[in-house]
């Protein structure tokens, strides 16, 4: 095995786990699992069915994936997250045909305690603050806080703040890449 799984947690015949991979105490991984290599997964964290993980990804303690949503690369999820994938659930109701996609894009940060509504799209690098109820899709590089999240700016990969200058420039803290604000996006500045 190139990656680890602590003694109490378990994982499900047909799951894919990459390289250096780290699944700690007391997690549950079901079938048709497939997680990329560097990901970390916190203590109680149950993943699946059939959802998917990119490449360093790191899940908190206490967060349950469920089936429709997919995170992509360097997705970060803080402390107790919360996932629907169902509008309207009922106990006595079988939904699961009902499913709604749930997209996490790449270098995306959730905070602690955040719920995210499924059928939503959070975009690249974007920061959910803590607590923050999300029912809406959210912008490339967005700042949301609050319940329910309204965006109050924008982030750069290193999740800090950007300060666009009086041409609307950023320069991202993380990287020195050039950003400008462009019909309410935040799109990379090739001039």
């Amino acid at each position: 095995m190139n990656y680890f799984v602590h003694s109490s947690s378990l994982v499900d015949a047909g799951v894919i786990i990459g390289k250096n991979s780290k699944i700690w105490h007391f997690c549950h991984i079901l079938s048709g699992v497939k997680i990329g290599e560097n990901c970390s997964f916190g203590q109680n964290c149950v993943i699946g069915p059939h959802v998917e993980i990119g490449n360093g990804c790191k899940v908190q303690n206490n967060v349950s994936i469920h089936e429709g949503v997919e995170c992509k690369d360097n997705v970060f999820l803080g402390p107790s997250v919360v996932f629907t994938n169902v509008y309207n659930p009922r106990a006595f109701i079988s939904r699961k045909d009902q499913y709604k996609k749930t997209l996490l894009k790449t270098g995306c940060s959730i905070g602690a305690n955040a719920t995210i509504v499924c059928g939503v799209s959070i975009g690249e690098y974007a920061l959910v603050g803590a607590g923050s109820l999300v029912r809406e899709d959210i912008k490339a590089f967005a700042l949301v806080v609050g319940v329910p999240a309204k965006q109050i700016g924008w982030v750069d990969k290193g999740g800090c703040k950007m300060i666009f200058d009086p041409q609307g420039i950023a320069i991202d803290s993380y990287d020195k890449s050039r950003y400008k604000l462009q019909n309410n996006q935040v799109v990379i500045d090739e001039d």
